[in-house]
């Protein structure tokens, strides 16, 4: 197939310095996979703009399409379980790290990778959803099935960025009561229009008291930042509370001592969305598309062309990213 398409295309020079530009690329240039997807809709991830940068924990070979979401229409299938013209959603795997990702208007991956769209979703709003919804109802499926919402108040890190504002959204509309934590000014609408009861600065969520166990505060948190915002949250939480942990771009360091674990019984939960199985995402995806779907999906996010891309991901690398970032691969460049 000898279709020519356009794509982000991440490159390394001689210098060591890496450049980013769109270009025509061939569908025959693609890695080997039984599905071929048409691309429609993709969303920009804090991963993506590290591959984009040339950061090695992310991707190995250059030249390179980043972008670990996707979704489309399937062109081609060796695959009895996908027919040419279904909808479908690819997140995650090795897609857009060292496999040409949803950057691009078409991606081939393996069969194993392709969910069908879920019922109660269109394709731009899965990715409106993309990882960070995956992430988030990952985070909130192990804290709902431990606390009950009169448990009490639920802290959220991050809680504007991806992960973190549908979170938000997501306890809020399940009936939890939501502590908030942001370090951007003028946020305070925004999480309060998710449903967020209480917001409180980074410099609030942080303890430098160096005291291994705080007043107890939060029945549960889900952390989306790690470093020092987690410790001090692990060591605020009440007997027996839930603490969960998918991120580290304030820090991947974690200093505290083991007593909020043997002393209050609290657990840490890593949520790893890149592995997840099929079978937990299939359900994670059902949920979200249905009472889990955050009522306002379409007001957290910024909908862009492929050639927006660039500025974008300068911006989420200096942390100044709100909400989602969608991208149409439609769209005129």
């Amino acid at each position: 197939m000898h279709t020519k398409f356009l794509a982000m295309v991440v490159e390394e020079h001689t210098d060591k310095n890496f450049s980013r530009a769109i270009r025509e690329r061939c569908v025959d240039d693609l890695p080997e996979g039984e599905v071929l997807i048409r691309v429609r809709w993709s969303s920009l991830n804090y991963k993506d703009a590290l591959s984009a940068t040339g950061n090695r924990g992310v991707t190995r070979v250059y030249p390179h399409t980043p972008g670990i979401d996707a979704a489309g229409v399937v062109e081609e299938s060796r695959s009895e379980m996908f027919r040419p013209g279904d909808e479908v959603i690819v997140t995650s795997y090795d897609l857009g790290m060292n496999t040409a990702g949803g950057f691009g208007q078409y991606i081939r991956v393996p069969a194993g990778w392709v969910l069908p769209l879920p019922e109660g979703l269109d394709l731009r709003e899965s990715m409106i959803l993309g990882t960070a919804g995956l992430t988030a109802g990952m985070s909130v499926s192990a804290l709902t099935h431990c606390l009950a919402p009169d448990k009490g108040e639920i802290l959220v890190t991050g809680a504007t960025g991806g992960v973190g504002c549908l979170t938000v959204a997501i306890l809020a509309r399940l009936g939890y009561s939501v502590t908030a934590v942001t370090g951007k000014e003028g946020a305070k609408d925004f999480l309060e229009g998710l449903g967020a009861r209480r917001i409180i600065s980074r410099s609030e969520a942080i303890d430098s008291s160096g005291r291994a166990l705080l007043k107890p505060l939060w029945a549960g948190v889900i952390d989306t930042v790690g470093g020092d915002i987690l410790a001090t949250a692990i060591k605020s939480t009440h007997p027996k509370g839930l603490v969960t942990c998918c991120g580290n771009v304030a820090s991947p360091d974690l200093n505290m001592t083991v007593f909020p674990f043997i002393l209050r019984g609290v657990s840490l939960v890593g949520i790893d969305s890149q592995n997840c199985p099929m079978d937990r995402r299939k359900a994670i995806w059902q949920r979200m598309a249905n009472d889990w779907k955050p009522p306002q999906l379409d007001s957290l996010c910024r909908e862009i062309a492929l050639a927006e891309l660039d500025e974008q991901i300068d911006q989420i690398l200096k942390g100044a990213q709100r909400g989602r970032v969608v991208v149409n691969l439609g769209a005129s460049v």
